[in-house]
């Protein structure tokens, strides 16, 4: 058993993960029954992500800012950038294709219970509100708007405190850091919970119904992840983008594949981070707030799905209206919140823009929960990828300025 043990601990934490996805693939097709209870490994898994995470993010951002000193460089600008051109192009990529390959859909019920925003107003409101959340209150339900805007004021508030204070606060964010280290150790056996649930209680035939939709959904975010993304990092770093890409989509996108969280996935984006040797001063900050404004995958569903809704009803669009479509998809992609699901709750926005009525509109995200295990996850896996993938591009872009040697290549 101990060398079973040493043999396993060898593995690459990816391959622990692929051996834990084939176990649950196979214990779900084969004997469902008997191995329902290892459903409790990807609960437990997931829910230990979901608890530290919050936690997390607060003493990393406040340890990082009061820790900062005055002339030290951040790439915060550069990051924020890559976040939004490329949550936008996403949107653009995925308006363009709906255009080619349009879709119609068997509109459903299935939104039941569900309270879409109603307009731009509102989703500026709730992130406003968001931002001056109650910091206990924001940390209990994962309000990670809030809790970014917290620790940044804390962490400011902090820049005079008392060496003995910061050594305290970095202390506080080192142990957590580590409880995180045990949390993904776990990863193996959650992915196997998770696979398992997904299958026995979604199943695989019933996707077959909404295979075109699936294919131009997945096809959008796959052209994403492995032509749209390398050439924005090409343009900025100027060397061969594709080891980065690659170890960013297997180190973060795999877990966050079944996750099906970006916010639970910090904590693996955070330790990525810290493998690339990056600054820890800009990925502390970076990661937390592109698991909340980086969405290029919600871009790709809210523009897919409206315009899917759209050719149903045979509305007609015009380009303008297209480029206006994107732009909010953007727009609502960065409302999205970091949960399972977060993006379908806005389709009904951008359905608004084309006079469709409430009604239609939550059908419309009936059919996104039910094609859900397979989006959300492709979704999430772009999503927490990228968040890495740009925060490593922008500070590699200035090693790059400075002459120091980026061997992207040897990455692995």
């Amino acid at each position: 058993m101990k060398n079973l043990l040493k043999k396993w601990n060898r593995l690459s934490l990816v391959k622990q993960i692929l051996v834990g996805l084939i176990i649950g693939i196979i214990l779900a097709l084969t004997i469902p029954e008997v191995a329902k209870p290892i459903v409790i490994f990807g609960s437990l898994f997931v829910g230990a992500l979901k608890a530290i995470a919050p936690v997390l993010v607060l003493f990393l951002v406040m340890s990082a800012i009061a820790q900062h000193k005055n002339g030290q460089k951040t790439n915060m600008k550069s990051v924020i950038t890559l976040y939004l051109i490329g949550t936008f192009l996403a949107g653009l990529i995925a308006v363009i294709v709906s255009f080619i390959f349009p879709v119609d859909l068997t509109l459903t019920k299935g939104a039941e219970g569900v309270n879409p925003p109603k307009d731009v107003v509102e989703v500026l409101k709730k992130l406003l509100l968001d931002v001056v959340d109650n910091p206990v209150k924001a940390i209990f339900n994962a309000n990670y708007i809030g809790i970014l805007s917290w620790a940044v004021l804390l962490g400011l508030a902090l820049k005079n405190a008392a060496d003995s204070t910061k050594t305290m606060i970095s202390n506080f964010s080192d142990a957590i850091s580590k409880l995180v280290t045990w949390v993904i150790k776990l990863a193996p056996l959650g992915i196997m919970g998770l696979v398992f649930e997904s299958i026995t209680t979604s199943g695989l035939d019933a996707l077959l119904s909404y295979g075109k939709l699936l294919v131009i959904l997945i096809g959008c975010m796959l052209f994403v992840a492995l032509v749209v993304n390398p050439i924005i990092v090409f343009v900025v770093i100027k060397q061969n983008p594709f080891p980065l890409v690659f170890k960013c989509l297997k180190e973060s996108g795999i877990t966050a594949f079944f996750t099906r969280s970006s916010a639970s996935n910090i904590p693996v984006n955070m330790k990525l981070c810290e493998n690339l040797g990056l600054n820890k001063d800009s990925y502390s900050v970076s990661i937390p707030l592109g698991a909340t404004i980086n969405m290029a995958g919600a871009a790709v569903t809210i523009s897919v799905l409206t315009l899917a809704a759209v050719h149903t009803l045979g509305i007609p669009v015009d380009l303008p209206t297209a480029i206006i479509l994107s732009v909010l998809s953007a727009v609502c992609a960065c409302g999205a919140s970091g949960v399972a699901g977060g993006s379908l709750l806005l389709i009904p926005l951008a359905c608004s823009l084309f006079g469709i009525s409430a009604d239609v509109a939550a059908q419309v995200v009936g059919v996104g929960f039910i094609i859900a295990v397979l989006q959300d996850s492709f979704e999430t896996a772009l999503n927490s990828s990228t968040d890495v993938l740009f925060t490593a591009a922008a500070e590699y872009k200035e090693w790059r300025k400075e002459g120091k040697k980026i061997e992207i290549n040897k990455i692995g």
